[in-house]
């Protein structure tokens, strides 16, 4: 599908967060007044939902998030993840719809905001589901990523979506970014969720599971 171009830069209320934000949309989105956290939501920061949109703050982590949280230099971290986010919509990659990015100026830099539509759904450490059609849609997902040459340091077991449509979705593409294509990317993915499944505690059945749906067809 194709995406249409982003609206013009425009400032916004963001519900529970105040006004000044500068609002990247391809869409007009209609903004409620008010948001609730996201019952079930992994990341920093907070996740909020209000109405149809999900808004996810940008938040620093290491040793960087004890003396500057949230604030970045210029608001190119959050239209770049916009751009990623985009693309992989376009071209069909089970995800959830990206809508826009919101930033806003602060004395030391700009604090930011990534939203997208709401999708009924958990993340998969919730429930640890290991049903091979899970299984074998991440794994699919895992091998398009490394053909397209896009490495998403963020990817984890936290950032799988299991919708109540029974359809598996990858969150959070901050940072991430095209042009790391080479015969190492999926190994890397494969560690990186290997690492997010001990560090979680997930049934050792799972990690066995998602090797063999690597290791199987990849149609």
């Amino acid at each position: 599908m194709a995406l249409s171009p982003l609206h013009p830069p425009h400032d916004v209320d963001m519900p529970g967060l105040g006004g000044g934000w500068t609002l990247r949309a391809a869409t007009d989105l209609l903004i409620p007044a008010a948001a609730q956290p996201l019952d079930g939501a992994f990341g920093r920061g907070g996740i909020l939902r209000a109405g149809e949109l999900v808004l996810r703050p940008y938040r620093r982590g290491g040793l960087l998030r004890k003396v500057n949280p949230k604030l970045y230099a210029t608001p190119r971290r959050f239209e770049a993840e916009l751009a990623v986010h985009r693309a992989l919509w376009e071209r069909g990659f089970p995800t959830v719809e990206p809508l826009g990015c919101a930033y806003r100026r602060r004395t030391a830099g700009f604090e930011g905001l990534f939203l997208t539509r709401f999708a009924p759904g958990s993340p998969w450490p919730r429930t640890w589901r290991s049903e091979a059609a899970t299984l074998a849609a991440l794994a699919r997902g895992l091998r398009a990523l490394a053909d397209w040459g896009l490495w998403a340091p963020d990817l984890n077991a936290t950032n799988v979506h299991l919708g109540e449509d029974g359809l598996l979705r990858c969150l959070d593409w901050d940072r991430a970014a095209f042009g790391a294509a080479g015969p190492g990317l999926l190994d890397r993915y494969a560690a990186r969720l290997q690492a997010s499944f001990k560090r979680l505690g997930a049934p050792v059945e799972i990690s066995a599971a998602f090797r063999e749906a690597l290791a199987g067809p990849s149609g």
